[in-house]
């Protein structure tokens, strides 16, 4: 699959989410299960109705139980499981119980609440698990079974545990691997659909282990500067990044009752002009926006060297060298945008926001809100 935007020379690779690899795989086992026959390819059918061909890459049939694998294929998105194994052992079940989902090596089991599972559960998410069994029931139909099958399926991904360590499973508490993932089966280049949904489960377990002030920071030094000063847990912590749109349109429809925005002065000068999606393809510093501040503020004459400075960092100096809080009004700022977004949902509980801008050596510059 390719997918490229208008204009754009280079085509891009859909691939397949770790969910869809997992249906691949279980369906060829249970297959093989009952037939003695993996196919190969093996057909799935995702959410949107595509019905793309998975090449198996191992196989095992044995008295009683069947194991298939697949190598997942992220296309072009620079995805942590890209080119994992995804490996399914499907095993007859307890009469009446129907499809019940084990984790196996490298698949990480739920600790905390506030995720779309209880904790105690492995980490397969709702739409894969509605995926497997949907698939699976549709292979013991075909087989003269009706109705749901009663089997246990065990998803494993070697080496998924040390994988797991670049991801925010252990900031959300789901230890001991990844998680299999995905919506409708398909990995979008570049569509970056994972990190907000870490975002949003992020945001529902601070939730439920009754958090009343979180931060979002667009780095690790911003986010050591805010955690070190407000004295929060991990688990108070979302891993914001680029997407601060993220955070604050979820908060707003699932308060609580602070928020703080930490990041580089040059990033939440992005988010002062009203940007949202402070990635450097996706927006850029207004350095005409911060000279306009500067003139606000009764300071003319840094006008021109501002809007002709090389960066956001080096109009924070000009600024310093003048007497000018330059970091304290971007901050202000981008509290006004923050607040305006959040307002927009009309949130039953109010949110108090504030910001807190740094320098590169994780000094702080700017702030903006009211303190806790």
């Amino acid at each position: 699959m390719t997918t490229s935007a208008p204009g754009e020379p280079s085509v891009l690779r859909y691939g397949w989410t770790t969910g869809a690899c997992a249906t691949a795989a279980a369906t060829a086992a249970y297959t093989a299960l009952l037939t003695g026959e993996f196919p190969d390819p093996v057909e799935v059918l995702l959410p949107k109705g595509r019905r793309p061909f998975f090449a198996l890459a191992t196989e095992s049939l044995e008295a009683g139980a069947a194991t298939a694998g697949v190598i997942k294929d992220a296309g072009d998105d620079p995805d942590v499981t890209h080119g994992a194994l995804v490996l399914a052992t499907v095993r007859e079940g307890g009469p009446g119980d129907g499809v019940v989902f084990r984790a196996g090596e490298g698949v990480g089991t739920i600790t905390l609440p506030g995720l779309p599972l209880p904790p105690g559960e492995p980490a397969i998410n709702p739409v894969p698990r509605r995926m497997m069994t949907e698939a699976l029931t549709r292979v013991a139909n075909a087989g003269g079974r009706p109705g749901t099958p009663d089997v246990i399926v065990e998803i494993s991904i070697p080496h998924g545990e040390e994988m797991a360590r670049h991801t925010w499973n252990p900031r959300l508490g789901i230890l001991g691997g990844l998680s299999v993932l995905g919506t409708t089966g398909v990995v979008v280049p570049y569509s970056c659909s994972a990190w907000i949904d870490s975002i949003r489960r992020g945001v529902d377990v601070a939730r439920a282990l009754g958090h009343r002030h979180v931060a979002g920071a667009v780095g690790s030094t911003s986010e050591r500067v805010v955690a070190e000063l407000y004295g929060l847990p991990d688990t108070a912590l979302l891993d914001m990044g680029d997407f601060a749109g993220a955070v604050l349109k979820y908060l707003r429809r699932h308060p609580v009752p602070r928020l703080t925005i930490g990041g580089g002065f040059a990033k939440l000068s992005k988010l002062a002009a009203g940007h949202l999606d402070l990635h450097s393809k996706r927006s850029q510093v207004d350095l005409a926006l911060l000279a306009e501040l500067a003139e606000q503020e009764g300071k003319p004459e840094l006008a021109g060297p501002i809007t002709g400075a090389n960066t956001a960092l080096h109009a924070l100096e000009l600024a310093s060298e003048a007497g000018l809080a330059l970091g304290d009004l971007v901050a202000g700022r981008a509290l006004l945008t923050a607040e305006r977004v959040i307002a927009e949902g009309k949130p039953e509980t109010p949110i108090a926001v504030d910001i807190v801008a740094i320098d590169r050596a994780g000094t702080i510059v700017g702030r903006a809100g009211p303190l806790p």
